[in-house]
């Protein structure tokens, strides 16, 4: 976990979170009982059905303390890469990305996206190179069969590293959503020393993220919501509508 960052949370809110729509969306639904991690254990209100259910009381008040850093970080210019690779999260990961113009990954985290940064620089300013090539005119005396390879080549590479081409340098903070399968991401940005804020399931160690969001990081209207939210912040916007009270307001940790 990245050091000295705590004191920074107690700053005004940009973004409140509704109790009741955290349940609409079945935020407050983990794993199966027998995939947990222990360490998620003050997070977890009790059991249902075999599967453990979260606190949503914590929950919101752990998201909206990410949130809340997250809009801070971008007000003071922080760079911040978005990791979302899977189905439900990928295309609102891209969307945001490219819509604030912010460093994404929506495919594969490619190992040594931070720790070899270098050498991912390499691969950009070749996948850059094509590109320039290409609108030159530089391949037209090729072969039809060689312009379709490298056609291929550019949309293959630029999939995969097109969301951080004008990343530039190392990111400040990391977003993921779903530390347990980002774990190389994870890994990667606590060697580096970057700021995790992380969605983090029931099957999660959360200790390793310095603002874990604790929540179903599975259901596509949880992942919608969060991302809603997460776009929200960094944008700085605000919800237009106010909170309503809270149908679970009595709910008290077990």
């Amino acid at each position: 976990m990245n050091g000295g960052i705590k004191e920074d949370k107690k700053v005004s809110m940009t973004i409140k979170v509704d109790l009741d729509k955290l349940l609409e969306v079945g935020a407050h639904y983990g794993h199966q009982i027998h995939r947990w991690n222990p360490k998620m254990g003050e997070y977890i209100y009790g059991k249902e059905s075999g599967v453990h259910v979260f606190d949503l009381i914590k929950t919101k008040a752990k998201l909206e303390e990410a949130l809340d850093f997250l809009s801070k970080a971008r007000k003071e210019g922080k760079l911040i890469l978005l990791v979302g690779t899977k189905k439900q999260a990928k295309d609102s990961i891209k969307s945001i990305g490219e819509t604030l113009a912010i460093p994404y990954v929506s495919e594969r985290f490619l190992g040594g996206t931070l720790t070899n940064f270098n050498q991912i620089g390499l691969s950009l300013r070749k996948l850059g190179d094509l590109k320039a090539s290409k609108v030159k005119g530089d391949f037209q005396n090729f072969t039809k069969k060689e312009r379709l390879l490298i056609d291929r080549k550019i949309e293959k590479m630029d999939r995969m590293l097109g969301g951080i081409v004008n990343m530039g340098r190392i990111p400040d903070v990391i977003f993921i959503l779903d530390v347990h399968k980002e774990i190389g991401a994870l890994k990667e940005a606590i060697r580096m020393g970057v700021i995790v804020v992380g969605v983090v399931d029931t099957n999660s160690d959360p200790t390793p993220v310095d603002y874990p969001i604790p929540m179903n990081d599975d259901a596509k209207k949880s992942v919608e919501y969060v991302l809603t939210l997460v776009k929200e912040a960094l944008a700085g916007t605000k919800e237009k509508t106010q909170p309503k009270k809270s149908k679970i307001k009595g709910q008290k940790s077990k």
